[in-house]
């Protein structure tokens, strides 16, 4: 199946500072292009995977599990640390859940994280019945464009998948049992008014992990697709702070890729 237009996935060839962002289910790289190429013009190596299953069709994600999913994100991982003296990993919702597992397993491997409206549970009464319903119902109504901005879109899909939200389910239990493995730096940022991950999620992981370097930002003028919303320029500029105090060195990356 084509890739739809503007879900393609991204690479840029900077510094020695490495970045791995992680889109959101049923979402695409579309909605983490703006931030990408932000830190691609302050000098950094970025890689903004498309995860399987996402950027064609809702039906293309029923043949996919967590497991495609986060294998893409850890060989984009994996591939950063070969070519960088040093990673940082950022995830948006579901790719927040992507990132906190990376940085469970990958330990000093990921310099910091940054969240934005992190994924920790399928939420409502219909969670529960996902092990059964999923075999009767193939989709219900997408959770994608929770965005304020006017005029703004994401490309993402008209309908949730329910094998795959099955499998989503599966994956934050996994992820939520691995957070007090996360050691590293830690900033996040969430949306007060999110119609599609609740403050308690954010609550959650911050209790949970074992990060003694944490921060927590609130996005006031924007909804779950913060990254596309009125806050986008925040969370690039507080994500560009945050890797420069814990790498200095990013500061010169900047002058490397203006310079020349």
């Amino acid at each position: 199946m084509p890739v739809l237009p503007g879900a393609e996935p991204y690479r840029h060839e900077g510094g020695e500072v490495g970045v791995l962002l992680c889109h959101g289910f049923t979402g695409s790289p579309q909605s983490m292009r703006p931030w990408a190429e932000f830190l691609a013009a302050q000098g950094l190596t970025v890689s903004l995977p498309l995860l399987p299953g996402h950027g064609t069709r809702w039906q293309d994600m029923q043949l996919t599990t967590w497991h495609d999913w986060y294998a893409e994100v850890e060989r984009a991982l994996l591939e950063l640390t070969e070519r960088c003296s040093r990673v940082f990993v950022m995830g948006l919702s579901m790719g927040g859940a992507l990132t906190l597992r990376l940085a469970a397993r990958h330990g000093d491997t990921v310099a910091g994280i940054v969240l934005v409206n992190p994924g920790n549970k399928v939420h409502g009464l219909a969670a529960k019945a996902l092990p059964v319903v999923r075999h009767l119902v193939p989709s219900v109504a997408g959770i994608a464009s929770d965005i304020a901005k006017p005029g703004v879109d994401e490309v993402g899909y008209p309908r949730v998948p329910l094998h795959a939200a099955y499998s989503l389910r599966r994956f934050f239990q996994v992820v939520d049992g691995e957070l007090p493995q996360v050691t590293c730096p830690l900033l996040l940022l969430r949306s007060p008014q999110d119609h599609v991950v609740p403050p308690a999620d954010s609550a959650r992981v911050l209790s949970r992990v074992s990060s003694t370097d944490v921060r927590e930002i609130l996005l006031e003028q924007s909804y779950h697709v913060a990254t596309l919303d009125h806050d986008a320029e925040r969370i690039f500029e507080e994500s560009w702070a945050f890797m420069a105090r814990l790498a200095p060195e990013v500061a010169g990356e900047k002058g490397i890729a203006s310079g020349g």
